[in-house]
C-alpha cells in the first residue's frame, strides 16, 4: 500500500495529490491518504465516486483520518 501524507494540507491539495497518482494507479492497487482536514473526507469521497474508486475512511485519532483508496478491478 502506498502512502500519501496530506497532514497540514487543506483542500484541494489532497484531491490534487490523489489525482496525480491516478495516472499510474493499477487495478486493485491501494493508496492510504492521511489527512487532518475534515473537508478532505467529503471531497475525496466525491472524487472517488466520480472515478469509480473504492473508498474507506477511518478517524484513527481525534482529527486525523486515514482514507484507503482502491482502484476498481
Amino acid at each position: 500500500m502506498k502512502k500519501i501524507d496530506c497532514l497540514g494540507e487543506i483542500c484541494p491539495v489532497p484531491v490534487m495529490k490523489l489525482k496525480s497518482v491516478m495516472k499510474s494507479i493499477q487495478s486493485g492497487e491501494d493508496y492510504l491518504l492521511i489527512t487532518d482536514h475534515s473537508c478532505t473526507i467529503k471531497n475525496l469521497e466525491s472524487f472517488c465516486k466520480a472515478n469509480h474508486l473504492k473508498y474507506c475512511s477511518d478517524e484513527v485519532m481525534n482529527g486525523v483520518w486515514e482514507i484507503t483508496v482502491t482502484a476498481s478491478k
